[in-house]
């Protein structure tokens, strides 16, 4: 059982990991530093503590040798049953890397009734598939599903681990990260591998997208990384590829500080951005929120969904479910057509991965020129009331 404890031969109540600790579990009493009942066990305020006076009980790193770890494991996410998409991109990607480290592809499917989501995920590329399928595993809880998550990677010692950036993604990866004691980068963009030294090669933008940094993992695993959906490309199904499915002898938690009660699916401007063919999306460059009208209607004629900046969403011209980029959606669409757009690479860190993109653009200097495919310079009202006639006359 792994519990946190505070050295009180250490601790100088400093207040560092009272501060780190994102859900205050932590107190000062007695010239020592508390920790809640209410503990998650994330591991910031261990990091935050700059005497080490905080550890976890019952981790033990997975190994400090690399040499018996080996495989990509994919953690499969699942929305209704079914296997969200992020996951075929990320076994798209997996056989890429395993092609070049010369390992299996599995994946760890938790759930409930889920054989026929197995099934899947050997079509799109699984060697193995890890299945847990109980009712208790139904409704996603952090600390259950990290509790088995543990045990499977414990179990068969994969050397990389990917997982989607999602909000269950981002939940359960940095959970893994501090039982498994090892690194973790969040939202990749690229992944690469060093096949000398078998090193997994994490990039990701840094310092609000004004560079790419390279991240590695040399000392522990398995090599964690989460990727944004819409970043990677899935293999195209084969439903003739053949498959194992194991179901690993896990342990699943009678009990958990937190009970999911019932799962509400929100009603309202909900747009799939990430699996959209046709984006149009808007600027400030449009000049008010009367003029979202056109934007609409010129995504509709072609068949598209609107997309935006976070300077539109902000000004509360659109919700956030519209918004592209690095604090939004990053999206891959055939077509992309940026509406006042002026480029900043927070924006275009999110659909740079699209076929095919129009700029529309009063600023021939604008840096979204630079990367679109045809440039469209002039007043972008004019532009888009000029495509919408077109559109409609055919």
């Amino acid at each position: 059982m792994i519990s946190i404890r505070v050295d009180q031969n250490r601790c100088v109540a400093c207040g560092q990991c009272v501060e780190a600790c994102p859900f205050g579990q932590i107190q000062l009493e007695m010239d020592v530093a508390t920790i809640g009942d209410r503990c998650t066990l994330c591991g910031s305020c261990i990091s935050a503590c700059p005497l080490e006076a905080i550890e976890l009980e019952g981790a033990q790193p997975v190994a400090n040798t690399m040499t018996d770890h080996r495989g990509i494991l994919v953690w499969a996410e699942l929305s209704g049953g079914q296997v969200k998409p992020v996951t075929f991109e990320l076994l798209g990607e997996a056989r890429r890397l395993a092609h070049q480290l010369g390992v299996p592809v599995a994946v760890a499917l938790l759930g409930a009734s889920t054989s026929s989501a197995a099934s899947d995920c050997i079509k799109y590329g699984a060697d193995l598939v890890y299945l847990v399928d109980d009712a208790r595993l139904a409704l996603y809880n952090d600390e259950i599903y990290a509790a088995v998550m543990e045990q499977i990677i414990r179990m068969y010692r994969p050397e990389i681990l990917l997982m989607g950036a999602t909000t269950y993604g981002r939940s359960l990866a940095p959970r893994l990260a501090s039982r498994l004691n090892t690194g973790l980068t969040a939202d990749c963009t690229q992944l690469a591998i060093d096949t000398e030294k078998r090193l997994l090669l994490q990039t990701r933008p840094a310092f609000g997208g004004n560079l790419m940094a390279t991240i590695t993992c040399p000392q522990r695993r398995p090599q964690m990384a989460t990727v944004r959906p819409g970043v990677m490309k899935a293999l195209p199904p084969d439903a003739d590829r053949q498959g194992q499915v194991i179901v690993p002898p896990v342990e699943i938690p009678q009990t958990s500080k937190t009970r999911v009660l019932e799962v509400i699916q929100l009603q309202g401007d909900q747009v799939d951005l990430t699996a959209a063919e046709i984006v149009v999306a808007a600027g400030k460059g449009i000049g008010s929120a009367a003029n979202m009208k056109l934007i609409a209607e010129l995504a509709q004629l072609l068949g598209g969904v609107v997309g935006a900046t976070r300077p539109v969403v902000d000004a509360g011209w659109i919700s956030y479910s519209h918004q592209i980029g690095q604090t939004g959606k990053t999206v891959s669409p055939k077509l992309y057509i940026a509406c006042g757009i002026s480029g900043a690479v927070q924006h275009t860190a999110g659909m740079s991965g699209a076929e095919t993109i129009v700029a529309i653009n009063k600023d021939p200097d604008a840096p979204i020129h630079r990367i679109a495919h045809y440039s469209l310079i002039g007043d972008v009202i004019d532009i888009v009331q000029a495509l919408i006639a077109e559109l409609k006359k055919r």
